[in-house]
């Protein structure tokens, strides 16, 4: 009796303890990781054996770099190219590559390696992070997704070596074509120029190779498995072919406008065609300059932070609120104006839960990047001849994960680096993911079955 007594309490104050310690959702892991590699990647940059000889860094700057690096954006408060030695830049372009293909992607590799077996809980986490609709074959899409990458990074730095390594020398050169390979695929946007592309705004060549690398990771690993596997399947997703149709257009709009507007009589024809392509790029969401963008038009200034805040494809290396978003959002649109409650394309229904994520997602990114703005142009100080688009193009730059500035960056006071800080680890994570691992979110306490009685609102 007295031992079933004591089994009893100590079953007791097992399950007390574990309902202490409730489990932690894919979500919240995926965020927690992202933190701890942020931390730990500023810990690092910020030890001396990163930086060249009589340079020093903050360590708030450094952090600003390692999440700048992890969270693909470009953003930076020093010249990297000035500050770091070779170990540091080797340390930024594994925290570029760790946040533009995913932590997880380590992990497989490990596991491949070694020859283990991938848990349950790994392939949720994996679901989570390439935004797939079930962890069916989440495996072999993240083995794609690994080859796909090295193969185009690889082919890359090798097309990009046959510029750099005449230019630099064979050990400079090759580490050159790697880094900034890696960083345009990731679409992260730093550069060891110094001024980013500038310097090589009458080079089509290299112009031309960074844009497709940039499209290359932009476009979304879905659409590239779907568009490599046609062949077999015979049919594309509605994903892939929104993702299509936003994207092509949006190139298309921005090539015809940078190039009347802010490129129109610089160089040769043909390195004009090519800073028009780039510049259609770049904003989504590379981060690279070929133009400083203190030069713009406010009409090239405006079609930037537009193509910024859209962004790229969602499971992609690109930020924003994604091509796919606006183009569910458009298809509602178009579907109200044929008088069709439901968002219709291609013989597809796109279901309204996601209609209705798509609408919550733009209109808590506007609100956010709104009172970010609002706070900035209080906190910072905005130069005579600048005005709130100053502070706009940074803030839609940072959370967008882009990376381009018109010269804010430097300038921040403490203050405006950690809400920069913050947008940019929003931006990359994801808005619903953070919101999610913040809220723990009981399905037992869930009312789903409840429904009230409906009333109309006049709108418009």
């Amino acid at each position: 009796m007295a031992i079933s007594i004591i089994n009893l309490r100590r079953t007791t104050m097992f399950k007390r303890k574990e309902s202490l310690v409730p489990r932690m959702s894919t979500v919240q892991f995926i965020t927690l990781m992202f933190v701890v590699i942020i931390f730990l990647g500023a810990f690092l940059l910020w030890l001396p054996f990163s930086q060249k000889p009589g340079q020093t860094i903050s360590f708030i700057d450094a952090l600003f770099i390692a999440t700048s690096s992890v969270c693909v954006t470009g953003l930076t408060p020093v010249n990297v190219s000035e500050v770091f030695n070779s170990m540091g830049h080797t340390i930024m372009m594994i925290l570029i590559e760790l946040g533009g293909l995913g932590f997880m992607s380590v992990f497989l590799m490990i596991a491949i390696l070694l020859k283990k077996r991938v848990s349950f809980q790994s392939r949720l986490v994996i679901k989570d992070m390439l935004n797939a609709d079930s962890h069916g074959g989440i495996i072999r899409l993240l083995t794609f997704v690994l080859k796909f990458s090295l193969t185009v990074q690889a082919v890359g730095a090798l097309l990009l070596s046959f510029q750099f390594i005449p230019e630099y020398g064979v050990k400079k050169g090759v580490f050159f074509s790697i880094f900034h390979s890696i960083s345009a695929f990731c679409n992260a946007g730093f550069d060891l120029f110094g001024n980013s592309l500038i310097s090589y705004r009458d080079n089509p060549y290299i112009l031309v190779i960074i844009s497709l690398l940039i499209v290359a990771g932009g476009f979304g690993f879905i659409v590239w498995y779907d568009l490599i596997h046609f062949k077999e399947t015979k049919r594309l997703s509605l994903h892939t072919r929104l993702a299509l149709i936003v994207t092509g257009s949006l190139l298309a709009i921005g090539f015809i406008i940078f190039y009347f507007t802010d490129v129109q009589k610089n160089g040769s024809i043909i390195a004009r065609l090519a800073n028009s392509f780039f510049l259609s790029v770049t904003p989504r969401t590379a981060g690279f300059v070929s133009i400083d963008y203190g030069d713009f038009s406010y009409a090239g200034i405006m079609l930037t932070i537009v193509l910024m805040f859209i962004g790229g494809t969602s499971g992609s290396t690109a930020g924003g609120v994604k091509t796919t978003t606006i183009g569910v959002l458009g298809l509602q649109v178009i579907s109200l104006f044929k008088g069709r409650e439901s968002a219709e394309g291609f013989e597809r229904t796109v279901p309204t839960a996601t209609v209705l994520k798509s609408f919550v997602l733009v209109f808590f990114a506007s609100m956010l990047c709104f009172v970010s703005s609002l706070v900035l142009s209080l906190t910072e100080t905005i130069p005579q001849n600048s005005g709130i688009e100053y502070v706009l193009f940074e803030v839609v730059s940072a959370f967008a994960t882009v990376g381009l500035t018109m010269g804010l960056t430097p300038d921040l006071t403490y203050f405006g680096k950690i809400l920069i800080i913050f947008l940019m680890f929003i931006g990359r994570v994801g808005l619903y993911t953070v919101s999610f691992s913040l809220i723990n979110r009981s399905r037992k306490a869930s009312i789903k079955n409840i429904s009230y009685p409906k009333e109309n609102v006049l709108v418009g």
